[in-house]
């Protein structure tokens, strides 16, 4: 029997039906077709379906769709305003810190509710707040200096939208 819920997803208010067993990811990527957010494991290990809820990273493989009623929920295509890449994005680019790019929105928004959280972070608190982020291709360096670089307050400059790496892109 499905059932009505109500979310704000990236800001915008959505209603619809869902099975008692749907994950927020099927939802998000089916429903929604918010296909930013990845697909990895389907067993809370890789953090490539990190979604931030109502403040707080979440794994949206785990989480079931119908406790989420109304819940706020930031994806990566949300990360972004008025077309102009979040400075964690821009960040991630200048450093190198994305290559393959499947764990990129995951530890995008682990590293977006960190600093909402705590402006300042050392670096040990950067490695905690990414660390359910698997990446196998770029390292977690370039992750580290990235983050560290926006909360340092070096990296401001807005970017141009066709900077956005195809990875964030709702099509990949």
């Amino acid at each position: 029997m499905k059932k009505v819920v109500t979310l704000r997803v990236n800001g915008e208010q959505v209603e619809l039906e869902v099975r008692p067993n749907q994950t927020l990811l099927d939802v998000l990527r089916d429903d929604l077709e918010l296909t930013g957010t990845k697909r990895g494991c389907d067993s809370a290990v890789c953090g490539a379906c990190t979604v931030i809820m109502d403040g707080e990273p979440v794994l949206s493989c785990m989480t079931l769709a119908v406790r989420c009623h109304g819940k706020n929920i930031l994806t990566i295509e949300g990360l972004a305003e008025d077309g102009k890449l979040h400075p964690l994005q821009k960040s991630a680019i200048e450093h190198g810190a994305v290559q393959c790019g499947f764990c990129t929105p995951g530890w995008l928004l682990s590293a977006k509710a960190l600093l909402e959280n705590n402006p300042s972070p050392t670096p040990e608190e950067v490695q905690t707040s990414v660390s359910g982020n698997l990446c196998r291709c770029t390292g977690y360096q370039k992750i580290v200096d990235s983050i560290l670089a926006v909360a340092e307050g070096k990296v401001h400059k807005p970017s141009k939208p066709s900077e956005e790496p195809a990875c964030w892109k709702r099509d990949v």
